[in-house]
């Protein structure tokens, strides 16, 4: 079984996708290419992934040929176990393929992993009780395949968490190693010099102000000389 902390440390490898590239594109090209996964890893995983299918299909076929309205129980009884048997296998066949597909194509993906440790957790919690009722309502028969089947499935779901605990722990070590590194070429790395930031408060110096021209007074015409009056006829 996981505990609560071992289950924290399996999104560490979240923080790879942050740190890794900083750290491979200080020294390599980048490579769109994943990184190959080791053949050993890839051998656990089709073991355990082969676990899963030869489970689901036995769960599958011990349920069609479990007669549950031949239960010696009242009808709540039975109605609730057959919800039960319908989703089980609606989950076998439908759901659980798929998850095994995307951690078939991602063998090293916690997240995928993860998903199916869920799931088989939950086909568990829900068969294990159905189990049981065989043991108190059905035939021996019906007990004893489904039994079989309850401990097939435990037996895969420990190996996968086994593995995961494993893959965390290889995860968490790897980001140990990129954040030293990290760190290494982050000191081997000379600072930027700090840019120089020159204030000029020095006032610009004044334009000495222009002074206005007075303009010249028109000239005042002068006044016109008064006529002279016509002088008087002299007298003999």
């Amino acid at each position: 079984m996981l505990t609560s902390r071992n289950l924290l440390s399996l999104f560490a490898g979240c923080l790879l996708a942050v740190l890794a590239p900083a750290a491979a594109s200080a020294q390599t090209p980048t490579n769109d290419r994943p990184s190959p996964v080791a053949y050993a890893s890839v051998s656990e995983l089709n073991n355990i992934l082969a676990q899963v299918r030869d489970v689901a299909q036995s769960i599958d076929g011990d349920l069609a040929k479990t007669r549950i309205d031949r239960w010696k129980a009242d009808a709540a009884t039975k109605r609730d176990a057959q919800a039960n048997v319908e989703s089980i296998r609606r989950n076998v066949k439908s759901a659980l393929p798929e998850i095994l597909t995307q951690l078939n194509n991602a063998p090293e993906d916690l997240a995928a992993s993860f998903k199916l440790y869920r799931n088989l957790d939950a086909l568990y919690d829900v068969f294990g009780p159905l189990a049981e009722s065989a043991g108190a309502f059905g035939s021996k028969d019906e007990y004893q395949n489904l039994g079989n089947d309850l401990n097939a499935l435990q037996t895969a779901r420990h190996a996968l968490g086994e593995r995961m605990q494993n893959l965390a722990a290889s995860k968490e070590s790897e980001l140990t190693r990129l954040r030293n590194q990290i760190r290494t070429l982050q000191a081997a790395t000379p600072p930027e010099p700090p840019k120089k930031v020159v204030v000029d408060d020095t006032e610009p110096p004044k334009k000495p102000a222009k002074k206005k021209s007075a303009k010249p007074k028109p000239a005042v015409p002068p006044a016109p000389a008064p006529a002279n009056p016509q002088s008087a006829p002299q007298t003999k």
